[in-house]
């Protein structure tokens, strides 16, 4: 994967491609990871530049900052110096699953890591979680969700675009996730061919019309979450999630805002991501009796306090009525 970048770097001589892994070189720690061939690593410049690359022995990274060989990159230790054939500086390190989100190949807006995250939590995931997601986009939060359930667990994820599906599989794949989802080029109208599973994320513009079909595919007390934009999308999802036997709903809208690490000078940074979505989360119950009794305390004041007003605006019009039938029309004056 080549990548190219717009800074140029303070040059050092860089005859020595590992700079000083040589015979100056430090021992690797005892336990440290060794880079393989085949290993998904992440070089990043002194600028801070991130780039993204599989290790393939005879392939060379370039940039404007030179290139290196992917040969010299094999059997180093994560969190080593080299240097490109210009002598600047990057330092190898093992990806994030933050890097791995944000830097795949999109056709579609991508979820943020700061919402794929608290989906993962919402969600109770764990090596050996079931899960379908709904739609997949460019995958990822596929990503997310299968870092997550591997290697025992299992992502079935759906989406109607075949061009998406194109694109998350190659996603998927670079990334070294595709074993542990199951791709589905299809339409969730008629419901999903899973059963019992342990969560369900719908990742759609209008989630409340196939809640019959998550809550018939996920097992009772499980797990559901959806992801919405708008607040009037949130409105409607609440709505149909308290008819539809969900439990325990939440509504977050997640926000995250980085600081500068300079020690003597610490302080936010000039910009942040700020809304991107609300997180409505539940859990699927059965309660045939009384299926709104798990609705929420605020919930239950609010629905309190208007039957009252209503039964006081009743009443108010019922003494209003009667008063005027008490009335006797005077005599007109001679």
């Amino acid at each position: 994967m080549n990548s190219a970048v717009n800074e140029a770097g303070e040059g050092i001589d860089g005859s020595n491609l590992t700079a000083g892994l040589g015979s100056s070189a430090v021992p690797a720690r005892a336990g440290a990871k060794l880079t393989k061939v085949g290993d998904l690593v992440l070089l990043v410049s002194d600028r801070g530049k991130r780039h993204l690359l599989r290790l393939e022995p005879g392939r060379q990274f370039h940039s404007h900052l030179g290139s290196t060989r992917h040969d010299d990159l094999l059997d180093l230790p994560y969190g080593t110096t080299v240097h490109s054939h210009l002598g600047h500086a990057l330092l190898l390190l093992e990806p994030s699953l933050d890097d791995r989100i944000t830097r795949i190949k999109r056709n579609t807006q991508i979820i943020y890591p700061k919402d794929a995250a608290m989906i993962g939590q919402r969600l109770s995931l764990r090596a050996g979680s079931r899960v379908i997601e709904a739609g997949t986009g460019s995958g990822g939060l596929t990503i997310a969700l299968a870092w997550a359930v591997a290697p025992g667990g299992r992502v079935y994820s759906y989406e109607i675009r075949e061009e998406h599906v194109r694109v998350a599989r190659r996603n998927l794949d670079q990334m070294g996730l595709l074993p542990y989802v199951e791709l589905h080029h299809a339409s969730i109208m008629d419901g999903f061919a899973q059963a019992g599973v342990d969560a369900l994320v719908l990742d759609l513009r209008t989630p409340w019309l196939f809640l019959e079909k998550a809550h018939a595919a996920l097992r009772p007390g499980s797990f559901f979450a959806a992801l919405v934009p708008t607040t009037n999308q949130v409105s409607r999802l609440l709505l149909e999630l308290e008819k539809g036997g969900f439990a325990d709903i939440v509504v977050e809208e997640i926000l995250v805002r980085k600081y500068k690490p300079v020690p003597d000078r610490l302080r936010p940074d000039d910009s942040m991501v700020g809304h991107t979505g609300f997180l409505i989360s539940a859990r699927p119950v059965v309660d045939p009796s009384e299926p709104r009794r798990w609705l929420s305390e605020e919930r239950k004041r609010y629905e309190a306090r208007k039957a009252l007003n209503e039964r006081i605006a009743e009443e108010e019009s019922r003494r209003a009525e009667g008063s005027d039938e008490n009335k006797r029309p005077r005599p007109k004056l001679p």
